[in-house]
């Protein structure tokens, strides 16, 4: 079932969760080439991984450019994993990462679920703002990691 699409104004920025939207190329040219966590991504991965997130969400000029992106996995019914967020540098100080994360964090289809989880290095005072902590029992956590 697809999601449902939520768009608003964010000053002068669009902010839609409409898949149509979503400059593939765009995204993976940033994540691949300036973030550390997806650093060398293949675009075909990048791609796959668009696709088969049930929510994404762009931050876009008003000529249509993206500016900044998150996604969402979730089995939509007990746990979510939300990653790939970023705001492009030049955009920054806008708002528009808050504002993107708080409505991909509470859209309708994932608001209610009962774990929503996120890795991050260096924005836990961001995420903390919508709730997320770090793991109250982290020895119960486990990972498989392939490089």
């Amino acid at each position: 079932m697809p999601a449902t699409i939520v768009e608003f104004q964010h000053g002068a920025h669009l902010i839609s969760t409409d898949p149509g939207r979503v400059d593939v190329a765009e995204v993976h040219r940033y994540l691949s080439n300036e973030s550390y966590w997806a650093a060398g991504r293949a675009l075909d991965v990048q791609r796959r991984a668009i696709v088969h997130s049930h929510l994404v969400i762009g931050a876009y000029t008003p000529p249509g450019e993206q500016v900044g992106f998150a996604r969402m996995v979730t089995d939509l019914a007990t746990f979510a994993w939300l990653a790939d967020v970023y705001v492009l540098p030049a955009a920054r100080g806008a708002g528009l990462g808050v504002a993107m994360v708080q409505a991909i964090v509470e859209h309708p289809d994932v608001a209610d679920l009962t774990w929503q989880f996120l890795a991050t290095r260096d924005a836990h005072g961001l995420y903390e703002k919508f709730g997320y902590t770090a793991l109250g029992e982290p020895s119960r956590w486990m990972h498989r990691h392939r490089a």
